[in-house]
């Protein structure tokens, strides 16, 4: 071999090494950025016409796209664009570098509910949902008319009544126009609240039997809150009826019975004491009768039975828990008469005690309300007249059973004192329903039911009777400020020496609210 030929081979063997070098660079330089350009075709599906090149890993040279392996994209035939398949990436071999992570792993993660249609359900007690849908009624109720930082809530209503009453063989009917008031004024205070509640309804006879009963409603309340779990309450009321006729107190015959006017007031002071709550309260009623029109146009005078009636009561509870708490309480009192002798010559003021232990329940908008069995007893002035003492059971419970339906029951017990020469009075016990359903959101239907027993002691028990209630009635809720009311009513009242009364009533009408 001459030298001129071993310098041409060297000459060739050192292009060559430039050339495997050269070539070398390039696919060191050029593999990372085109394996994360495929990685993001293939994610991303790219939909364009034109044809993707892939490099080979490690062979240092590129595939034409048309190449079937299992390592390229297929290319365009026939015409048709091609397609990737959204599960394939690029294959990295080892020791090469590793594609960036698709997820930071600062990122706040995703809520594991995104995406599921049966999310969990809030219980239905729990305050925190409470509070939020209480919140929410309280912000979309924008009605009434704002007095400073007092909102009233007025309303109106007119209506037109059929009145059939039946005494034995006798039946009377009539009809009526009712025009009633009602209103709340409350506060939108801090702290304190004042609410007042008013409520009037007169009747006027269009035909037959005039007998109007007429009435009316009004109560206030001003909540103190004082320091350290005080509330202070200052109460005032006043209410105005007209006496039933089968009443044992009326007057027999009488044309318009006498008008029976009731003012009220007290003051009360409760605190807790940890899990011991403790009350006092002092009350003044007052009891003032107009005179009855009897039937040949003279009035009799009534004023015999004006009386005042004067309590201070006190009550212990202890919290058992925040929705239940047993408590017992206790009253002393005095009843006064404006008259020392009433017209039959008896001295009818008298002392009063009582006590009574119950249960106080408060589980929100679900059940509310308390419930007292306890004992009360009245001792006249006048020796004459036999003490009058009953047993009584009390209380108000509201209860919601589910959305949309509610029913509301009341317990009283009373005593009445009576005009009746000899008689010292009778024991009243009450008992009432109304249940409410919401039919569609704007269409509500009631019931209502109850019971009235009035037992007299020793000898005036023939003049007990028994009194039943049971009525019906339909609101359409035509819009925010126009409601449509139907009502039926029917009652009936049993004598245990007398003849029984009976009593149907409709009322169909309109009531506008602000």
């Amino acid at each position: 071999m001459t030298s001129e030929t071993k310098r041409d081979m060297r000459d060739a063997g050192r292009q060559g090494l430039r050339a495997f070098a050269g070539l070398l660079a390039l696919f060191v330089l050029a593999h990372p950025s085109l394996l994360s350009a495929q990685q993001a075709g293939a994610t991303s599906q790219t939909a364009q016409n034109t044809p993707t090149w892939s490099l080979m890993p490690g062979s240092g040279q590129t595939a034409d796209p048309t190449t079937d392996t299992s390592d390229t994209v297929t290319a365009a035939t026939d015409g048709v664009a091609p397609t990737t398949d959204a599960t394939t990436t690029g294959t990295v071999a080892p020791g090469s570098q590793a594609a960036e992570p698709l997820i930071d792993p600062d990122a706040i993660p995703l809520d594991e509910d995104i995406g599921r249609q049966n999310l969990r359900e809030t219980r239905l007690d729990d305050p925190t949902a409470d509070r939020i849908r209480r919140d929410a009624r309280e912000t979309e109720d924008d009605s009434g008319i704002r007095l400073g930082s007092l909102i009233l809530r007025p309303s109106i209503s007119q209506s037109v009544g059929s009145e059939t009453e039946k005494t034995g063989g006798v039946k009377d009917d009539r009809t009526f126009s009712e025009t009633g008031t009602k209103g709340t004024l409350t506060s939108d205070w801090s702290r304190h609240e004042l609410t007042v509640g008013a409520e009037g309804i007169w009747q006027e006879t269009l035909s037959g039997d005039d007998t109007d009963k007429p009435r009316a409603d009004i109560d206030a309340r001003l909540r103190l809150d004082l320091a350290d779990d005080t509330i202070a309450t200052i109460s005032g009321s006043y209410s105005f009826s007209r006496e039933d006729s089968d009443d044992p107190n009326a007057v027999s015959g009488a044309k318009v019975q006498s008008g029976v006017n009731e003012f009220g007031g007290g003051v009360s002071v409760e605190r807790d004491f940890g899990l011991i709550r403790g009350s006092i309260a002092a009350d003044v009623t007052r009891y003032q009768y107009s005179d009855a029109e009897l039937s040949d146009g003279s009035t009799l005078e009534r004023s015999d039975r004006n009386r005042n009636r004067y309590a201070l009561s006190s009550r212990l509870g202890y919290e058992i828990s925040p929705a239940l708490t047993p408590f017992i309480e206790g009253t002393i009192g005095k009843i006064d008469y404006d008259d020392a002798v009433d017209s039959a010559g008896y001295r009818r003021s008298a002392d009063l005690y009582g006590a009574k232990t119950g249960v106080a329940v408060d589980l929100g908008e679900k059940l509310r309300g308390e419930v007292a069995v306890g004992y009360e007893h009245q001792k006249f002035e006048d020796g004459r007249l036999e003490e009058l003492s009953a047993l009584t059971v009390d209380g108000n419970i509201f209860w919601s059973p589910r959305e949309g339906t509610t029913i509301d029951v009341t317990l009283d017990t009373s005593i009445d004192p009576s005009t009746t020469a000899g008689i010292n009075g009778a024991t009243i016990h009450r008992f009432t329903g109304v249940l409410a359903h919401d039919l569609r959101n704007n269409l509500v239907a009631r019931l209502t039911g109850g019971t009235t027993f009035t037992n007299y002691d020793g000898d005036a028990s023939s003049s007990d009777t028994t009194a039943y209630l049971a009525g019906a009635g339909l609101t359409w809720k035509i819009n925010r400020y126009l409601d449509a009311t139907a009502d039926v009513t029917y009652e009936r009242t049993h004598y245990k020496s007398g003849t029984d009364n009976d009593s149907l009533t409709a009322l169909v009408g309109l009531t506008a609210k602000r």
